[in-house]
Parts: structure tokens; C-alpha cells; sequence
């Protein structure tokens, strides 16, 4: 377990004496835990509209306790303690008994914006999950597994932007699992290190890269083609929840673009390294990030600037 994450557990975790927090303390906790955590796509978080920030560090607050209980906790058995743990904690929560400092502070989140427990125990189940299978043999397993593991934060966010309906739930998950995915073929050798193989065995099979070139960590023809299929199925993803952005209320809309154009912008990456992602993890640098953003910008800048240019055009008149 990381000291960092281990130091939080020690503090906040099942066996913890602390004093309770109060509302000002939790919501403090949630937002460092938020901007020193922050990994992909940083610059929507610097646009959220000032009213829902808070809200959005409280739920990225929960999900990373519950990522770290998954992935920094040692073991399997270990891992499924603890989340068994958080479960419980996230029921006292609904149950107005808050008890952790997360739990506190989304306490108001759950109650402001009506947010059922449904997408929240979801994550959960895909945490679990993660600590008994290892590999999928199918593609619809893995959509499967996206259902629970990416969809909840969309429609999380949905919630949070009092934009929930059925529509866009739908639109939503499919953003949301092309993040998911995109961030697999990301990670190929990351997730193998630790045991983990998101690749469809049926789609290895397809395009003839067996078990013994997967364990060999080979890049081969066959390889390449495996993930140039991927990528493109994930970009479809993407295309088909684009519609979502003009659905969404008008300040939050760059903020749900910048997310889509990140996930294709890591597909990008993937391309541009050949697809050997066995040699080399494509990321974005903070140039590729600084670009998203002027283009997810300047529409909305230029929209501005036209009323200011017609009215130049009638003084000069």
C-alpha cells in the first residue's frame, strides 16, 4: 500500500478513533483530496461553474476512497474488506448518520441533488469485481464491466448538473465507457503488471495474438491490428455520445466536451506510437491539454466576440 494512502486509512479507516468532522472540515478534506489527486483532463476541473465544484470534489472524493481501498490495499481478501467497509459507511451516509469526513460532505451533495445510492453502490460492484476477474473473454463482459465501473460517474455527474433522463443517461454511458476503454488501451502494460488483462480474448483470438505473445508482452503485426480495432470502436463511443454536450446546461458544456476530446485525444496517442503500447504509455503533456482547451474555448469565445464586432460595423456606419 502506498504510505500516503496508508497514512488515510490509518486516520479515517474502519479502525479509526477519530473525532468526527463537521460539514467545513469534511468539504475542506474533499477539496484537497480532489486537486491533489487530479490526473486526467485537469482542465475541466478549472472550468466547473463555482456552484457545483464543491459537489464534484465530494464525489470525486468518494470515488478515489474507494479506488484506493480497491488498488492500494495489498490483497484481494484485504481489498474486499475494505470496500464491504466503505459500503456500509455509504449506507450510514443515506441513513443521515455520516460518519467519515467523505461522507459528511457528500451527505449534502446525495441530499441537494436528490442523487439515489444506485450509481454509487455500482462503483463499488465493479471494485469488487476487479479483485475476482482478471481477464474477459468476451467484449459485452467488458461493456459489462464498464456499466458499473465508468457509467456511474457519468450519470453522477448528470445528477450534479440536474440533467438526469433517460436520454441522456444513454448518451452518457457510452461517453463514459469510450473513457473507460480508452484509458485500457492506455494502460495494456500497467494493468498486465499488476495481473490485469482488459483485451477481449475473443478479439486476441480474432486477430491471432495468443496467450504465450500476450505473457511475452510481444509487439507483432497481429498486435497492432488488435488495438488499431479497439481504438476505433472506443471512437465510436465517443461519436455517439457527442450529442450529449447540447443537452447539458450551458455551463457545464465545456467541461463534458473537454472529457470527450481527452478520451480521443489518448486514442490519438495510441495511434502515434505505432500502437506499441508495450514499450511506451501515451499521455498527454500539458501542451496536448493547453489545446484542448483553446479548442474547447473558442467557439464560445467567437460567440462573444461576434455581438462586439456588429456593433463596431454600426459606428463605423
Amino acid at each position: 500500500m502506498k504510505n500516503s494512502f496508508a497514512s488515510e486509512l490509518a486516520r479515517f479507516g474502519p479502525e479509526s478513533r477519530c473525532n468526527p468532522f463537521n460539514v467545513t472540515e469534511a468539504r475542506k478534506y474533499c477539496r484537497q483530496l480532489a486537486r491533489t489527486h487530479y490526473e486526467n483532463f485537469t482542465v475541466a476541473s478549472w472550468l466547473l461553474p463555482r456552484r457545483l465544484r464543491q459537489h464534484f470534489h465530494n464525489v470525486y472524493a468518494y470515488c478515489r476512497w474507494a479506488d484506493d481501498l480497491a488498488d492500494e490495499s495489498g490483497e484481494d481478501s484485504r481489498a474486499l474488506s475494505l470496500l464491504n467497509w466503505w459500503r456500509q459507511e455509504l449506507i450510514c451516509c443515506y441513513e443521515d448518520r455520516p460518519r467519515h469526513p467523505v461522507m459528511v460532505a457528500l451527505s449534502e451533495t446525495i441530499h441537494q441533488f436528490h442523487i439515489p445510492q444506485d450509481p454509487f453502490l455500482d462503483l463499488l460492484v465493479a471494485f469488487e469485481q476487479d479483485q475476482r476477474v482478471k481477464r474477459y473473454q468476451t467484449y459485452d463482459e467488458l461493456l459489462g464491466y464498464c456499466r458499473n465501473s465508468a457509467n456511474p460517474v457519468g450519470r453522477l455527474v448528470l445528477y450534479l448538473c440536474e440533467s438526469y433522463n433517460a436520454e441522456n443517461a444513454d448518451l452518457s454511458d457510452s461517453i463514459c465507457t469510450g473513457l473507460q476503454l480508452a484509458n485500457f488501451w492506455q494502460d495494456v502494460a500497467r494493468d498486465f503488471d499488476i495481473g490485469r488483462v482488459y483485451l477481449p480474448g475473443e478479439d486476441c483470438r480474432q486477430f491471432g495474438y495468443s496467450d504465450e505473445d500476450l505473457k511475452s508482452r510481444r509487439f507483432t503485426p497481429a498486435f497492432a491490428e488488435l488495438m488499431q480495432f479497439e481504438v476505433e470502436r472506443t471512437r465510436y463511443l465517443f461519436q455517439r455520445g457527442w450529442p450529449l454536450v447540447e443537452r447539458m446546461p450551458r455551463d457545464v458544456r465545456i467541461d463534458i466536451e473537454l472529457f470527450i476530446q481527452g478520451g480521443l485525444a489518448i486514442l490519438r496517442k495510441v495511434e502515434e506510437v505505432g500502437y506499441n503500447v508495450w514499450q511506451t504509455r501515451p499521455v498527454l503533456s500539458k501542451m496536448d491539454k493547453v489545446r484542448l482547451l483553446a479548442t474547447a474555448l473558442a467557439p464560445s469565445w467567437c460567440r462573444r466576440r461576434e455581438p462586439q464586432r456588429h456593433k463596431a460595423r454600426r459606428e463605423e456606419n
